[in-house]
């Protein structure tokens, strides 16, 4: 078999995919024309983020295995693609975090003490002692946003340095938050008390602008914020705002909206933010570390067909696969529904198989539905099929399965049923002939969805104008309806509108649609 790796790997990563008997081409830096051209005679693939790999790769790539990404960011592959034309992607989640952690902190020093100012002072031939007044990091709170490995990591420093930590992850139990030494609070209790804000959680729909004007006027004044994570969690022209009148007294950031950044990025400007070009994973250890760790998943699917840590495919006998995969996909889209539309944290995942889908071998099912659920909120680089059991025990989620031999109108029912306080939110769904999936029930309404693009979910009371008042909001932004599902509880009572859009919906859009009325809330989904 051949393994073409198209961006930069370490010669021992290479010598594992040589002695097991792959032949190994190395060859950097490939046009889109050339991957096209070369990539049919593959069976794996080794990047890292350099290497684009689109649709129109994957469509050529016709004897294509495996993708593997050395490192955790899987924004470079249409992974939907790669799931279609039944190509494994991997990734190396956990490789970075340590390096990640390390680097935010170095940059939570950097920005206390004023080092990087001060460096550029002294070169330029002055000697300005009075002027970089820093501050302690001991006994000073540290508020993080994120408990995650990264998040986690980042407190144990913290500790270290003797400064009080607190935490804000609405999916993390209070006891779990504990258990790392971290005391569990609310936002708004986050943004008042912390004297240091660092933010560790992937860019959602939610997480877009999460620090934004409102909250940082929350803040204690004179707060010092860093983002390691991901650009766009932050609003930057908010932030350059606020960092000019002083009430955010700094800024680290690694990572931007844009990058390369934008030389007339306001916040480039300042004195008072520093920065760095995304070198969060920019260590030889951590580059080593995902290397070989990638070197040896593709090994061991090309030689012995072990899937490790694949985001699109769990483990399952190939004799099995083409039965299983129109459930395994359905109840990953019903999870990543849910994670995209549930508010609070949760407590228990539930999987219900009725009819014909009790007869299944249901673990891969299961194990598809709760990445689905965590991979919407954690990051869909961050959770995959090996290590999302892992990820909900370490979070206090409890995970259980129901059989039943009774499906109701269908031949075949998925119920899923996540647990947050006194809520639980349900999605039920169906395979119809071979692959054919659909949504039948959303919160015990009943209604045909189909699982696939971008789309907005409402809640809203049963009463006439909403339908009008929704079309009239999309045309004024130029959004094209694609498809439109409708059910509701009771006439007049509650209502459930599943929209299908055709382009992105931003911020103003969701307000405007809130303004309707009878509509009670409004979420982004893509599936």
């Amino acid at each position: 078999m051949k393994v073409l790796v198209s961006d930069s790997l370490s010669q021992q990563g290479i010598d594992i995919l040589q002695k097991a008997g792959l032949t190994t081409d190395v060859k950097t830096k490939l046009t889109p024309a050339e991957l096209i051209a070369m990539i049919p005679s593959y069976d794996g693939l080794i990047i890292r983020s350099g290497t684009k790999v689109t649709k129109e790769v994957i469509a050529a790539a016709s004897n294509l295995k495996i993708i593997g990404r050395a490192g955790s960011g899987l924004d470079n592959v249409d992974i939907p693609a790669a799931t279609h034309r039944g190509v494994v992607v991997m990734n190396t989640p956990g490789g970075n975090t340590v390096t990640t952690a390390e680097h935010t902190f170095a940059l939570i020093f950097a920005m206390a003490r004023q080092l990087p100012q001060a460096a550029a002072s002294v070169k330029s031939g002055k000697w300005e002692k009075s002027k970089f007044m820093g501050i302690e990091l001991f006994n000073k709170t540290l508020g993080i946003v994120g408990l995650g490995q990264i998040g986690a990591h980042v407190a144990r420093l913290a500790q270290g340095a003797g400064m009080t930590v607190i935490a804000y992850d609405p999916y993390l139990s209070k006891e779990s938050a504990e258990q790392n030494g971290v005391e569990g609070v609310d936002l708004d209790t986050l943004l008042v008390r912390s004297d240091i804000i660092t933010l560790h959680v992937p860019l959602t729909p939610e997480t877009e602008n999460f620090i934004n004007a409102e909250r940082i006027q929350k803040m204690k004044p004179g707060v010092r914020i860093v983002n390691c994570a991901r650009g766009g969690i932050v609003n930057e022209k908010d932030l350059s705002e606020a960092l000019r009148s002083k009430q955010v007294a700094a800024a680290a950031f690694d990572v931007f909206e844009k990058e390369p950044v934008d030389p007339g990025n306001p916040l480039i400007q300042l004195d008072n933010f520093i920065c760095t070009p995304h070198l969060g994973a920019a260590t030889g250890e951590a580059q080593e570390n995902v290397a070989l760790a990638i070197a040896e998943q593709v090994v061991d699917f090309l030689t012995r067909g072990v899937v490790r840590y694949a985001v699109n495919l769990p483990s399952v006998p190939p004799d099995l696969l083409p039965k299983l995969q129109p459930y395994i996909h359905l109840a990953q889209q019903a999870g990543a529904f849910i994670g995209q539309t549930l508010e609070g944290g949760i407590e228990k995942i539930t999987v219900e198989y009725h009819g014909e889908a009790a007869d299944l071998q249901t673990a891969p099912v299961t194990l598809a539905a709760i990445k689905g659920v965590l991979g919407q909120i954690l990051g869909e680089e961050t959770v995959n099929y090996v290590n999302a059991p892992g990820i909900a025990r370490e979070r206090g989620i409890a995970v259980d399965e129901v059989k039943s031999s009774h499906a109701g109108n269908f031949q075949n029912l998925i119920c899923l049923k996540v647990r947050s306080g006194d809520r639980t939110q349900t999605v039920s769904g169906t395979v119809f002939g071979k692959h054919a999936q659909r949504f039948v029930e959303i919160d015990t309404v009943a209604l045909e969805v189909v699982p696939e693009g971008m789309m907005l979910y409402l809640l809203n009371e049963d009463k006439p104008g909403v339908i009008g008042g929704l079309g009239q909001v999309l045309a004024k932004h130029g959004i094209n309806i694609s498809r439109m599902q409708l059910g509701r509880e009771a006439i007049g009572g509650k209502a459930i509108s599943v929209v299908g859009i055709d382009t992105a919906v931003g911020p103003e859009v969701l307000k405007d649609l809130k303004s309707v009325p009878h509509i009670l809330s409004v979420k982004r989904v893509t599936l």
